[in-house]
């Protein structure tokens, strides 16, 4: 898309140098893009950019975009059109005690996951990256469960984590230690689903932490140890400095994954219980647009997680953004 625009621009400047006029005809982008698909290179171009520009504007742009329209109407599926009623969907969101807990441990979920993610990544690209035997085997191993389906693990681990007949607690009773409830208890609802959660995620964090580190130099790491630099001071003046862009990719990336990802493995395990300790907001956005049927209220939803996802995004490139360091 970018080179097609390109040429384009080409095109017209070409265009407009040729006839040597700067008046309305040639600042016409109408014009200029009928004369500039006369050309058979840029008809090519355009069918091939063509099915792209369809399925984004049929299967993205229009969606957000009369979701976006919903949010500020009151639409119930059997009802034949939507009703205005403004501000009322984001106002009752702000003020509803459901909406305030499901908020609350969204971010429990998405803190400590993203922590988790971030602390085993890095631990696990730094034992892959000593150079040690099948190192292959091992990478694959790692990322073998990012490769399976969220139901599927999901489901597994509420087998394992059965608090009758699965293998934990039966473990756990051979060695004399209390069984928890698991995912049936609601102190342990939300630190099952997240364990969970990153065991299924955090080879994919690792695969892009072991790329950051095998792009730093290992001349650094020379100079830093004959100026008598022990492997904790390389660690912290010299790998967590270098790998500052890759944390921010990550933090990014996880935040988006944990926000979006964490229904599969919630709605499977526990469906937002028991008594709402782990509903989180995409949960809490489907129960609304898909039980209670009201489309209009799930919008505002959606909204207002898009909202916080990118604001977030934003505060991590400004606070660690402006603290990274590029080779």
């Amino acid at each position: 898309m970018t080179v097609l625009v390109g040429e384009f621009k080409e095109f017209n400047l070409v265009l407009a140098i040729q006839t040597g006029s700067t008046g309305h005809e040639n600042r016409s982008w109408v014009r200029s893009f009928i004369r500039y698909m006369q050309n058979d290179e840029a008809r090519s171009g355009m069918l091939f950019v063509l099915p792209s520009l369809v399925f984004f504007f049929v299967f993205i742009f229009y969606p957000v975009g009369y979701s976006f329209y919903l949010g500020f109407h009151e639409w119930n599926p059997l009802e034949p059109t939507p009703t205005f009623i403004g501000l009322d969907n984001f106002q009752e969101l702000l003020t509803t005690p459901d909406f305030v807990r499901t908020l609350f441990n969204t971010f429990y979920f998405v803190t400590v996951a993203v922590a988790l993610m971030v602390v085993g990544a890095i631990l696990s690209a730094l034992a892959l990256n000593q150079g040690i035997r099948a190192e292959t085997f091992f990478r694959g191993l790692y990322y073998s469960p990012v490769v399976t389906s969220l139901v599927a693990t999901a489901v597994i681990w509420l087998w394992i984590l059965d608090p009758d007949l699965g293998f934990m607690n039966n473990l756990l009773e051979t060695l004399g230690l209390p069984q928890p409830r698991w995912a049936a208890s609601q102190t342990w609802a939300m630190p099952t689903v997240i364990l969970t959660f990153v065991w299924r995620e955090i080879g994919y964090f690792t695969v892009i932490y072991l790329a950051g580190l095998q792009g730093i130099p290992d001349t650094l790491k020379e100079a830093a140890r004959i100026d008598g630099a022990g492997p904790f001071q390389l660690f912290f003046y010299i790998t967590v400095p270098l790998l500052m862009p890759t944390t921010l990719f990550v933090l990014v990336l996880g935040i988006l994954r944990a926000t979006q990802n964490s229904f599969a493995v919630v709605w499977v395990m526990t469906g937002g219980g028991p008594v709402g300790a782990t509903n989180v907001m995409v949960v809490y956005l489907f129960q609304n647009a898909f039980e209670f049927f009201r489309m209009g209220y799930a919008s505002a939803v959606s909204l207002f997680i898009f909202v916080l996802i990118f604001g977030l995004s934003l505060v991590q490139f400004r606070l660690i953004g402006a603290r990274t360091e590029y080779l």
